[in-house]
């Protein structure tokens, strides 16, 4: 796929002020200085010169070009439409990154639903955990974890001429999960009773993980450095740190448990790179202990309505924790019943309010 077209339609869309203004009004919303309201910031729109056609993402998966060219089009996308998100992209191969260096099978999913691929249980569950302990391997050539790294060494390749989408397209981390659902993904969902029947092998697992996680972003950030020092982008969104952890699994459990067996180790991962968490469904059951993790600045969260919210915002916001990605009902909901957001949630939709009063 020759994708100098791409590269070079993106190039002369960038606008380097306008891009700079955006970082900015991201940074000062980051670093909690906007003081009331939300944050829904935007960019002026800068349509494609060019087509730029659909792809199915199953046929990216084996072509590191291509999936290069699906990244660039959601670049193009949100050139085009005026996003606020800081224009990024990543190696995008699903969540089954790090479990298929351990054996797990990817499968791919039918090519109707556009879908990211995942990966299958280990059939042997514990057993096959205690063998992944005992061996204690990490390498990160094996199955999509080494895609990941192939798709870094290209994108350097051929982002290399073009000034513009290298400095503003900002490359971000590869969905390698959080320790638990690592854990939960190749263990099965026996793990949830062999929390009370083995214990010390569930935190064996979890420290292996956080171990693993550590290490794949340390070589991950040596070939794709974070915004900068002291911030990271996700999805588009600005944050201080440069990790956030994902925390799907962890609706599973209760507050008792995550405090005890997860948070530790999710405290490691942001104490080696600084950044915030993310969760799927509910987490007002866990989020004051979240909370409680040192030097955690951020949590984005997919499904509000799961949630008591004035229990999230209590454990976020009041305690300054941002909230990014936040949906647009949600907002509206906060706003309508007169909670103070206190400039600390950025609404992941945009709505027509804009409470930096420095922007005005």
């Amino acid at each position: 796929m020759n994708l100098a077209v791409y590269f070079e339609d993106l190039e002369r869309r960038i606008s380097a002020a306008d891009e700079d203004s955006l970082s900015a009004r991201w940074l000062s919303f980051a670093d909690c200085k906007l003081g009331e309201g939300f944050f829904a910031p935007s960019r002026p729109a800068s349509p494609a010169g060019i087509d730029w056609p659909d792809v199915n993402i199953n046929d990216c998966i084996d072509d590191t070009d291509m999936m290069i060219y699906q990244q660039l089009r959601g670049v193009s996308g949100i050139l085009a439409e005026g996003g606020g998100e800081l224009l990024s992209l990543r190696p995008n191969y699903g969540t089954g990154i790090i479990p298929s260096m351990y054996g797990a099978e990817v499968f791919i999913m039918p090519r109707e639903t556009n879908t990211l691929p995942g990966a299958r249980t280990l059939p042997g569950g514990m057993a096959d955990i205690k063998r992944i302990l005992d061996r204690g391997e990490t390498d990160f050539s094996k199955a999509l974890a080494g895609r990941v790294f192939n798709f870094a060494g290209r994108w350097a390749e051929l982002s290399r001429p073009y000034e513009s989408v290298r400095r503003y397209a900002h490359m971000y981390n590869p969905d390698l999960q959080g320790p638990l659902p690592l854990a939960e993904l190749l263990w099965g969902s026996d793990l949830y009773l062999d929390i009370f029947d083995e214990p010390e092998t569930v935190r064996a697992a979890l420290v292996f993980f956080a171990n693993v996680i550590i290490a794949f972003l340390e070589k991950f950030h040596a070939l794709c450095p974070p915004f900068d020092g002291e911030h990271g982008v996700e999805w588009g969104l600005l944050h201080r740190g440069a990790v956030i952890v994902r925390n799907d699994a962890a609706m599973n459990i209760s507050g008792a448990m995550y405090r005890d067996f997860v948070r530790p180790e999710d405290q490691r991962i942001i104490d080696a790179f600084g950044g915030g968490i993310h969760f799927c469904g509910k987490g007002d059951h866990y989020i004051e202990a979240v909370s409680e993790i040192r030097g955690l600045s951020v949590i984005n969260m997919s499904q509000p309505e799961c949630n008591d919210m004035e229990i999230i915002y209590r454990n976020t916001i009041d305690r300054g924790i941002l909230i990014i990605g936040l949906p647009s009902a949600a907002v509206k909901q906060a706003v309508a019943s007169g909670r103070d957001l206190r400039g600390r949630v950025h609404c992941g939709a945009s709505l027509a309010a804009w409470a930096d009063k420095e922007s005005k």
